[in-house]
């Protein structure tokens, strides 16, 4: 057995262009370290909806060039397949350890197979290289990052020409195409011979940006900004200074790109402890310079954080709170409606039925997807859309996947309209309370270090379900395996409850069990609405109590 797993262990070595991870995998095999390598040569890293992603290191199980290299070549072969022989694809990348290489090799490998291929500048956000597929005419993208990953995370996401992210049976094909390529020997990998462009595309990302804003608009929030040692500082910075914006104040620790996150444990904004110095800056500006709000990019900055000053329900005694992302998403599609925005209103499941609510009432189609901007940003007529998981979709026509750059400018939009008017974005959250009742989320999100966790509770919650949570009957339950007429199959499942909504599913790109809870109370005024908190409060906890109990976690 051991002699298999070494002999696999110096194929793959024999092979491997990157002198890091040769010199990393020659070590492990000269310790004789079985149990590491086991790890490292236990099967592969599957590629799927959500592309690649996994630890940096040597041995197909972990993120690496040869690794990036088989994926390149099975999809380039896949795009040729489809007809787009000749065609562009063009490949952004974040700042994390090793994405300028396999972005590198990604437009070598494209270049071989007789595609033309063109990489952006420089590290970008993510929404820039969704932006550019479809400027640019182009047959595929690919993005190379890990988003809110730990530092020793990367990933490696695919997009088709229509500026979205990949959907099945594009997944199926493209890993058929990558588990037939039989050796790194076989990928032709030219040294020259694609482009690599200049700021002309990012100059037409920031024109677009531009339009998400209302011609004559108040423009006088201040913020305080924070890039979470990502990659969307200049960009969110000259968006700001287009819009006419007070220049944001930059959490200085975290602004410039920092593959370590050194201040942080998890470089994502609904990580506790990640807004610390966020907060710890907005307290420190007073007067004329002290913030209206605070916004916040995850790494790649594809997602946008809000927190705003909340007296009487800060966190921390910070004097400052996250907005959760459904709150930001119903406040945004507020904002949308009030200016008088058409189109389709989308969201994924697990996302606030107050987007629906708000639809609703404004006469708008609204639609529920699965998880993911690939299923939202394919929604018919799309003109809006968000998920909790700070992702919002706020100009389609423009980028067709979450931007928390456009994100961050119409939020700051609303909260400027806000501040002419003397109200703050918490007023409004409370009119659409009670307006459409108070819509109540939390998350009960379990990280686990073996996976077979969460298949064991998702299996117990299957074949032992709940009849009850917080003592309210469950009157409905639906297993998303199975599918609906709206919602192709997914693991997954949901429970309608009198008053309530629960969600379990396993994570698409972190090993988490996550499960979505929302309550609503009716509201009769803003009198009511302490009590009415207070009430959601102590339901949803209860529901969480519950729920582990139930699911065994």
């Amino acid at each position: 057995m051991h002699e298999e797993l070494i002999a696999q262990a110096q194929a793959w070595l024999a092979e491997d262009p990157d002198p890091e991870t040769r010199t990393e995998l020659a070590g492990l095999i000269d310790a004789g370290d079985h149990t590491e390598l086991a790890a490292r040569f236990s099967g592969t890293l599957q590629f799927g909806t959500a592309g690649l992603r996994g630890e940096l290191g040597a041995g197909p199980m972990r993120m690496n060039r040869s690794v990036v290299i088989r994926a390149a070549a099975g999809l380039a072969a896949y795009l040729r397949k489809q007809g787009h022989d000749g065609g562009l694809v063009v490949i952004g990348y974040d700042a994390r350890h090793k994405s300028h290489d396999f972005a590198q090799d990604t437009a070598a490998v494209m270049t071989g197979a007789g595609l033309r291929a063109a990489v952006l500048p420089r590290p970008l956000p993510t929404p820039v290289l969704a932006f550019a597929i479809r400027h640019l005419g182009a047959v595929a993208g690919v993005e190379v990052t890990a988003s809110h990953n730990p530092p020793r995370d990367n990933g490696y996401k695919v997009y088709l020409g229509d500026g979205s992210q990949i959907v099945p049976p594009a997944d199926i094909d493209i890993a058929a195409e990558i588990a037939a390529v039989p050796s790194l020997s076989t990928v032709p990998r030219p040294t020259e011979g694609w482009d690599t462009l200049d700021d002309s595309v990012l100059d037409a990302y920031l024109a677009r940006t531009d339009a998400v804003l209302s011609e004559g608009s108040p423009r006088t929030a201040r913020t305080v900004y924070t890039a979470m040692h990502g990659v969307g500082k200049d960009v969110l910075l000259a968006a700001f200074a287009r819009a006419g914006f007070p220049a944001p104040v930059l959490v200085a620790e975290q602004a410039d790109p920092d593959p370590e996150f050194p201040t942080v444990a998890f470089p994502n904004p609904e990580e506790p402890g990640a807004m610390d110095l966020s907060f710890a800056t907005a307290r420190a500006l007073s007067g004329e310079a002290a913030p209206d709000l605070i916004i916040a990019n995850d790494p790649d900055a594809d997602r946008c954080a809000v927190a705003v000053q909340d007296g009487d329900d800060a966190t921390d005694g910070t004097g400052w709170r996250m907005l959760r992302g459904d709150e930001v998403g119903a406040l945004l599609a507020a904002h949308l409606v009030r200016r008088g925005a058409t189109g389709t209103f989308a969201e994924s499941i697990v996302s606030s039925s107050l987007l629906g609510r708000i639809a609703e009432k404004a006469g708008l189609p609204h639609v529920e997807t699965l998880t993911g901007f690939k299923w939202i940003a394919r929604a018919e007529g799309l003109r809006y859309g968000y998920e909790e998981a700070l992702g919002y979709c706020v100009d389609p026509d423009g980028v067709r996947d979450k931007d928390g750059i456009t994100a961050a400018l119409l939020i700051t939009e609303l909260a400027s309209q806000l501040k002419e008017e003397g109200r703050t974005l918490l007023d409004l959250l409370d009119d659409l309370a009670v307006e459409h009742g108070l819509h109540a989320t939390d998350q009960l999100s379990v990280r686990v270090e073996d996976l077979s966790l969460i298949s064991a509770a998702m299996r117990r919650l299957r074949e032992q379900p709940p009849t009850e949570l917080a003592g309210l009957p469950i009157t409905r339950t639906d297993d998303l395996t199975k599918g609906t007429a709206e919602l192709p199959p997914t693991d997954g499942l949901r429970y309608t409850l009198d008053g309530a909504r629960v969600i379990v599913r396993p994570s698409g790109t972190e090993p988490k069990l996550k499960c979505y809870l929302e309550v609503v109370i009716p509201v009769g005024s803003h009198q009511d609405l302490p009590e009415a908190r207070a009430k959601a409060t102590a339901l949803l906890e209860t529901i969480k109590g519950d729920l582990s109990t139930a699911a065994g976690i």
